[in-house]
């Protein structure tokens, strides 16, 4: 039995809606969307570990192989992105007869507006989608949002859709941390014990799959996908009670090998192998190396990778990173690291806006914005947290409160209006991304990326963006090279952009408000 699902049913499925099973030989799927194939085949014994099954698929010249995944009950999958126009055929092979040798057909037609494929890295230092439109991560960490519940799960998807965030830092494991207790809905694996002393690794069947699990997650990738939000996956973390920090090699590289399988066909998906890989006792630096290069050789898209650290900073030189993950507000060290690593850089944890008692996690509403007006004009990219408290709950209910930054729901904070009047800035300012600039425009300035070397320093910059900072001068004489520019006047926390009648060019002098934290925008004429 063969049956072909075009991205949309998969949505309508995802939202437990009945999808018409289509029997017809060629199926047409939007460019950028989930094809996916489903097929029936043996249930004895343990298919997760004992049956291999991947499909090739082809456009003229061009082949693309994508290892398929058992789904439960007998039910077998392949999925598939298709990135360019045309008519593609496919063939399945398999260890089982019933799987091997299957064929069919499918037409990519036009992406939907607004779909515009996965992000890649553009221009060195900075992101782009498939079809070329510019990304600028502006990012939220939500860690275990997807592991709440479905009443919590939907309110931080209606939080996400009126928020500014195009990208969300989320764990696939469940996560046991402050303020996030609970047990998930889900587990990954079938669990045959709870965990204890005596059995710390939770009575995982580590040879077998949850389809459930999955099922739910991918429920919440579909949903942002359709938000146009990626979803920056971290596959590794220790926060764990269950067992899942401390597993086999060989059951990582299971694991890994079938969350590529399942998830890679998104075209949101980032890959990030761990959160604070460093504070994983289990495994060594060796053992990240070999797991990111597993991720880099499964994934036949290419999705972005990185990884996140703790204390020990990661070799984020690796060919099998495609952009640094930063834990750090050090924004003056962003132009040795960019010259360094020759890639993207984004400062995923530069604290959080909130009030708890943790360091990490108090920062005002005021700095969350500057560290992003920092980060921007460095160059580099910010993702914002929130970690703000239920004063009104009482000792008991406050144990198991939950916050934006662990769990989702709602956020409360008065930084994300001024990130997404940063992120319209930056979007009308440039279509590539900023570039720092050196002396002598000082300040924290800079100006459009332009190709992929970066900033022409020979020629005049179409635009410059000074950030003041803690600087509050009445009065300062601004380096802008040749030519006319005009300049506005920029309050990041009011929000307003206000006009400076005239024409500046060489080095030119304004009258400023004296206030800190202040930017001007310099447009050529």
């Amino acid at each position: 039995m063969l049956k072909l699902t075009s991205a949309t049913a998969l949505s309508a499925m995802a939202a437990g809606t009945a999808a018409a099973e289509d029997k017809t030989e060629q199926k047409s799927v939007r460019r950028y969307d989930l094809f996916e194939v489903s097929l029936k085949g043996p249930k004895d014994g343990n298919p997760f570990v004992e049956i291999q099954l991947a499909a090739t698929f082809s456009l003229e010249h061009r082949s693309v192989t994508v290892d398929g995944f058992y789904d439960g009950d007998g039910t077998y999958k392949v999925r598939f992105m298709p990135d360019t126009l045309g008519e593609w055929t496919y063939t399945t092979s398999s260890n089982a007869a019933a799987l091997n040798h299957q064929t069919g057909r499918l037409v990519c037609v036009a992406a939907k507006a607004g779909d515009h494929g996965p992000v890649g890295v553009r221009a060195m230092h900075h992101f782009a989608y498939a079809d070329g439109t510019p990304y600028f991560p502006f990012g939220t960490t939500c860690y275990a949002w997807a592991h709440q519940g479905d009443a919590l799960e939907e309110q931080t998807i209606a939080t996400l859709r009126q928020s500014p965030f195009n990208k969300v830092r989320m764990c696939v494991f469940p996560k046991s941390y402050e303020y996030n207790h609970n047990e998930p809905e889900f587990y990954l694996f079938p669990r045959t014990a709870a965990s204890s002393k005596e059995n710390p690794l939770g009575g995982n069947d580590y040879t077998r799959f949850n389809p459930a699990f999955f099922a739910h997650f991918e429920k919440r990738l579909g949903q942002l996908r359709e938000l146009n939000i990626e979803a920056d996956l971290i596959l590794f973390h220790p926060y764990d009670r269950w067992g899942y920090a401390s597993m086999p090699a060989e059951v990582d590289e299971r694991y890994l090998r079938y969350v590529v399988a399942r998830f890679g066909a998104y075209r949101n998906v980032w890959w990030s192998l761990a959160n604070e890989f460093d504070l994983m006792k289990a495994k060594t630096r060796q053992d990240f190396d070999r797991l990111l290069h597993f991720v880099q050789q499964s994934d036949p898209y290419q999705h972005l990778r990185s990884i996140h650290y703790s204390k020990v900073m990661y070799d984020y030189a690796s060919p099998a990173v495609t952009h640094a993950s930063l834990q750090t507000y050090d924004f003056n060290a962003a132009p040795g690291w960019l010259k360094l690593w020759n890639k993207p850089v984004v400062y995923d944890e530069a604290m959080y806006e909130g009030d708890l008692p943790s360091r990490w996690g108090n920062l005002s509403g005021e700095e969350m914005t500057r560290r992003f007006w920092l980060g921007v004009v460095s160059g580099c990219y910010v993702t914002h947290g929130e970690t703000y408290l239920d004063r009104s709950l009482s000792p008991d209910q406050s144990a198991t409160q939950k916050i934006w930054w662990a769990s989702g729901g709602r956020l409360s904070g008065s930084s994300p209006s001024r990130i997404a009047f940063l992120r319209r800035l930056l979007e009308e300012t440039t279509p590539d991304g900023l570039e720092a600039l050196p002396e002598p425009y000082y300040l924290n300035a800079a100006s459009p990326a332009r190709g992929p070397q970066g900033v022409d320093r020979k020629a005049s910059p179409a635009a410059i963006l000074y950030y003041l900072d803690f600087h509050q001068p009445v009065e300062y004489a601004f380096p802008l090279g040749e030519g006319e520019y005009s300049a506005e006047l920029i309050d990041p926390w009011q929000m307003t952009v206000t006009p400076v009648a005239g024409r500046f060019t060489g080095k030119a002098t304004m009258t400023l408000t004296g206030k800190a934290f202040q930017a001007v925008r310099f447009r050529r004429v």
